[in-house]
C-alpha cells in the first residue's frame, strides 16, 4: 500500500469531494487524480522512472502538490529544496542528489538557473513553472497523455529526500520509504485527532516536514488542502475565514504573527477547531495567546524531526503548556549524559528531573535508515539503535518530557549552564517584548555571557525594564541578560526556525531608537 494507492483510494472514495485549492484554482478528487495521471505520464515522458531524483525548487502551489504525487505515482523520489536556497546550495542539491530534473518558478529561477549553468545541468531536464525562461513548460507536461503503468510497490523504496536546514556545513540529504512517510502520516492523523473532510491551510515549505505532512493527512482524509505559497500573515488569516479553515498545523513564528496581528479581531476564525505546532518550542506566554485565540480548537505540541517523525505528542497543551508530552506511538525516549565532544552511549540515562540530550529510537516505524551518502552524520547521529537528537531535554515524575533548547545552543556563564529557551520564556511574558532569541556572547571574565536579542512590542523597551521583568519573574539572577540588543527583525529560517548562527555572526539590523548594549 504505498502512497500512491492511498491517493487513488480517495478518489475512488470521493471523487466529488475537493482536494485542493490555490487561488482561482480549485479541483475535486476526481479532476486532481486526472490530471496527476497526465502529470505521471510527462514526466515518464522525460524518462523519469522508479529511484530517479526529481528535484522541486518551488513554493506551495498547486505545481508542487501535483509533483509530489505524480512521482509517487511513477515511483521518482520527491526531493524538494527551499525556493529561497542560493545558487551555490542549490547546485549541491543537484549534485549530491544526482537529480534527473530540477523544476523551478519565478522565485527561485536566478538560483536554479545559475546552479544548472554552472554545474552543466541538461537544459532539456529543466521544467519551468509559471515563467519563461529555460527548460520545458510544466502545463506541457501537464497535458500529456495519462500514465497507465504499475504503481510502485515496495514499500521499503525510497518516496521522498528531505534535506535538513544545514544549521553547520551542507544540508544533508534524509531519505524516506513509502512505509515510513506512511506511517508518520497516519501517526500524525491519529495523534492530532484529525477528522475526515479536515481543511487544512497548506503554509508549511513542501520541502519541510510539516509541509509534506500537512499534503498527506489531507488526502488521507479527503480533506482540502489550501495552498498558500509563501507566509503572510494578512492573507492566511483571510483564507482561514474564507476557506473555513478548520486546522492549523504550523510553527510558533506564524502564530505569534497571527494572534499579534493589529487587525485580529477583524477576522472570523472560529470555523478552526485543531490547532497544532512543531519544529520549535513555543513559549509558554504564546500557548497562553494561542489557547484565547482559539478557545474551541484541540491544542497539541507534536515534537519531532526530517529523520524520525514522531518523538512525543502532548494534547490539551494548555494544561501544561511547557512539555512536549509522551512519546509517540511506536517509539521509545531516553535522556542521556550531553556531551558534544564525547560519544556517549544510549546506556548512559540521567535521572528523573536531570537535564541530557534526548535520543529515540531507531525501531520507531516512521524512522529514516541512515543520511544520504554521509556515513559520516549515521557515526555521529545514530548509535547503537538510537538516534541522538542534538535537543536538551529532561523527564517529569509522571513521564512526560520538556525539550530546554539545543544541546550546542547551551550557554556556559561562570561554570552554570543556562537554557536560552528557558530565558527566553521569561521575557516573552513581557509587554515590551514581541519576539526574542537569546544566545550566549564570548565573555573574557564568564566565558559565555547571556545576550537577548529584542523586537521590541513598545518604545519603553529598554535593558533595565527588561532586566526588572527577569528579576520579578523569579528567574535565577545569574541567567539574566547581561547584554541586550532591539533589533528590526530576529533571523529565522524559511519554516521559521531561529538562526542564532546568524545573531552570532552579527546578521541583523539594530534599532536606532533603542538602548543595545551588545
Amino acid at each position: 500500500m504505498t502512497l500512491a494507492h492511498m491517493l487513488a483510494a480517495s478518489s475512488a472514495r470521493e471523487p466529488d469531494a475537493t482536494a485542493i485549492v490555490d487561488g482561482a484554482k480549485r479541483l475535486t478528487y476526481g479532476q486532481w487524480w486526472e490530471e496527476i495521471q497526465r502529470l505521471a505520464g510527462g514526466l515518464a515522458g522525460l524518462g523519469l522512472g522508479a529511484g530517479d531524483h526529481l528535484v522541486a525548487v518551488l513554493s506551495n502551489r498547486y505545481e508542487t502538490a501535483s509533483l509530489y504525487w505524480a512521482c509517487q505515482t511513477l515511483g521518482v523520489i520527491f526531493t524538494p529544496f527551499n525556493w529561497r536556497a542560493s545558487a551555490e546550495d542549490v547546485a549541491y542539491v543537484l549534485e549530491d542528489a544526482e537529480a534527473k530534473a530540477v523544476v523551478y518558478e519565478a522565485r527561485s529561477a536566478d538560483a536554479v538557473l545559475a546552479a544548472a549553468a554552472t554545474s552543466g545541468f541538461s537544459v532539456d531536464r529543466l521544467v519551468r513553472v509559471d515563467t519563461g525562461g529555460e527548460g520545458i513548460d510544466f502545463d506541457e507536461l501537464a497535458a500529456a497523455a495519462p500514465y497507465e503503468g504499475a504503481l510502485p510497490s515496495d514499500d521499503g523504496a525510497t518516496s521522498l529526500m528531505l534535506y535538513t536546514s544545514g544549521t553547520t556545513g551542507r544540508p544533508k540529504g534524509v531519505p524516506r520509504s513509502y512505509s515510513a512517510e506512511r506511517m508518520a502520516s497516519l501517526s500524525c492523523l491519529a495523534q492530532l485527532h484529525y477528522q475526515h473532510g479536515e481543511v487544512s491551510l497548506g503554509v508549511m515549505p513542501l520541502f519541510h516536514t510539516m509541509g509534506i505532512r500537512s499534503l498527506l493527512m489531507s488526502v488521507f482524509l479527503n480533506g482540502n488542502f489550501v495552498c498558500l505559497p509563501a507566509y503572510d500573515c494578512d492573507t492566511a488569516l483571510g483564507l482561514v475565514q474564507a476557506e473555513k479553515i478548520r486546522a492549523l498545523f504550523l510553527v510558533p513564528t506564524m502564530f505569534h504573527d497571527m494572534v499579534h496581528h493589529p487587525n485580529l479581531a477583524g477576522y472570523d476564525l472560529t470555523s478552526v477547531r485543531n490547532i497544532a505546532y512543531a519544529g520549535m518550542t513555543m513559549t509558554t506566554a504564546l500557548v497562553a495567546s494561542c489557547a484565547r485565540t482559539f478557545p474551541e480548537a484541540i491544542f497539541s505540541n507534536f515534537y519531532g524531526s526530517s529523520e524520525i517523525y514522531t518523538f512525543s505528542v502532548r494534547n490539551d497543551l494548555a494544561d501544561n503548556p511547557a512539555s512536549a508530552g509522551r512519546a509517540g506511538i511506536g517509539q521509545i525516549l531516553r535522556v542521556v549524559r550531553a556531551d558534544p565532544d564525547e560519544r556517549v552511549r544510549p546506556n548512559e540515562q540521567v535521572p528523573v528531573g536531570e537535564s541530557g540530550e534526548i535520543i529515540a529510537s531507531m525501531s520507531s516505524p516512521d524512522a529514516f535508515k541512515g543520511y544520504w551518502k554521509r556515513p559520516d552524520a549515521d557515526e555521529k547521529a545514530i548509535r547503537e539503535g538510537w538516534y541522538f537528537t542534538g535537543d536538551l531535554g529532561r523527564f517529569d515524575e509522571d513521564g512526560e518530557i520538556y525539550v530546554l533548547g539545543r544541546v550546542d545552543d547551551m550557554i556556559n556563564s561562570g561554570g552554570e549552564n543556562i537554557y536560552a529557551e528557558e530565558v527566553e520564556d521569561v521575557l516573552a511574558k513581557s509587554p515590551d517584548v514581541l519576539g526574542v532569541a537569546v544566545i550566549g556572547l564570548e565573555d573574557e571574565r564568564w566565558g559565555e555571557r547571556v545576550a537577548a536579542f529584542i523586537e521590541p512590542a513598545s518604545p519603553d523597551a529598554s535593558p533595565e525594564a527588561l532586566d526588572q521583568h527577569c528579576l520579578a519573574s523569579g528567574l535565577a539572577r545569574f541567567k539574566r541578560p547581561r547584554a541586550y540588543a532591539f533589533v528590526r527583525a530576529i533571523p529565522r529560517s524559511a519554516s521559521g526556525k531561529l538562526l542564532r548562527r546568524h545573531l552570532r555572526s552579527g546578521d541583523y539590523e539594530l534599532l536606532e531608537d533603542f538602548n543595545s548594549t551588545v
